[in-house]
């Protein structure tokens, strides 16, 4: 089976290179494209050392699955072509993410919503992921009515300048700012670009992506995104409020049904979630769960996962494989 990984070269495309031979695509015929600064590099997958080739290259090698890690622009300009000749395109971008006719997807949670004909498929945010990882049984057992989230998001998740802004400004090094502001020994309230209402593109994905996976537009939202001086690993501060109240040992148990999810909470013994410890591994782990003493019916929850991982591109290669078990492609 023909891969192609448009934005092979870059932090998430690596991820995805690694995570596509952990879940058993190593034998396929990779197609490793990029934008043409990049075309002619070598990538390592599976053993071997494949050369970097153009997007229409790529799509002119008619694979069976496109997986995208190379911005909205790329995925708006090129996504199309490779689905109109059959492709499954699975897309990281915030492209396609609010088409009505576009799916988005986390596979333990709406994988029912891909169709034979979906071939465009749009990939969650990461903050969105894991959130709605843990959220999911919940809504499912109480109903949503709403949300205040607090999130603290690692540097990784606007990529390798920021990452390496933050290791200058420790090493007290000059370097090209991803950030508007220093981010080491600071945080900013600050997650993609403000909007005419004075919250920012990050915001806004987590209003309307948990609602579309979720399949509720009633539930509220509201959410204040901060980046955070951490390399690895998204955190985030949840308080959920019901329609229908919940005992405690339920939730527990809701979550830890939950194929993807681990409870790692017991405060008597400093267990909770931490981005250290989720860092490189592909579960969502809640903890501080407790109830809200200001309002019935209303829960806290902390929630960790790797960004990089489950919040992108484990994420998107299960997509994959729910496509290939369906039998669409061979």
């Amino acid at each position: 089976m023909k891969i192609a990984l448009v934005g092979a070269t870059g932090l998430v495309g690596s991820v995805m290179l690694q995570v596509l031979e952990e879940r058993g695509f190593g034998n396929c015929e990779l197609i490793p494209a990029a934008s043409s600064r990049s075309v002619g590099k070598t990538i390592k997958f599976a053993g071997r050392e494949l050369a970097v080739v153009s997007v229409e290259d790529a799509i002119a090698q008619r694979p069976a699955l496109a997986i995208f890690s190379a911005g909205s622009g790329a995925s708006l300009q090129y996504a199309p072509k490779f689905a109109e000749q059959g492709t499954y395109v699975i897309d990281n971008s915030s492209a396609w993410r609010y088409e009505k006719h576009i799916p988005l997807v986390v596979p333990e949670i709406n994988g029912d919503v891909i169709s034979e004909n979906d071939h465009i498929i749009a990939n969650p945010n990461c903050s969105t992921i894991q959130m709605v990882m843990a959220l999911a049984p919940l809504h499912k057992a109480y109903k949503i009515k709403r949300l205040v989230i607090s999130t603290y998001q690692s540097v990784s998740g606007t990529g390798v300048k920021a990452l390496n802004q933050l290791f200058s400004e420790r090493a007290d090094k000059e370097c090209e700012m991803a950030y508007p502001y220093r981010i080491d020994l600071n945080l900013l309230p600050h997650g993609g670009t403000f909007e005419d209402n004075g919250y920012t593109t990050e915001e806004m994905k987590l209003v309307k992506e948990t609602r579309k996976i979720l399949r509720d537009d009633s539930i509220r939202v509201t959410a204040t995104v901060v980046r955070v001086p951490v390399t690895g690993g998204h955190s985030e501060a949840v308080n959920a409020e019901f329609e229908k109240d919940y005992e405690l040992k339920d939730v527990v148990r809701l979550l830890q049904e939950m194929p993807g999810v681990v409870v790692l909470d017991n405060p008597a013994e400093n267990k909770y979630p931490m981005p250290y410890f989720a860092k490189d591994k592909d579960e969502v782990f809640v903890g501080r769960i407790r109830r809200d003493e200001s309002q019935e019916k209303t829960l806290n929850l902390w929630v960790v996962a790797d960004n990089l991982r489950k919040g992108a591109a484990t994420n998107a290669i299960q997509i994959a494989q729910l496509i290939c078990a369906k039998g669409w492609v061979k």
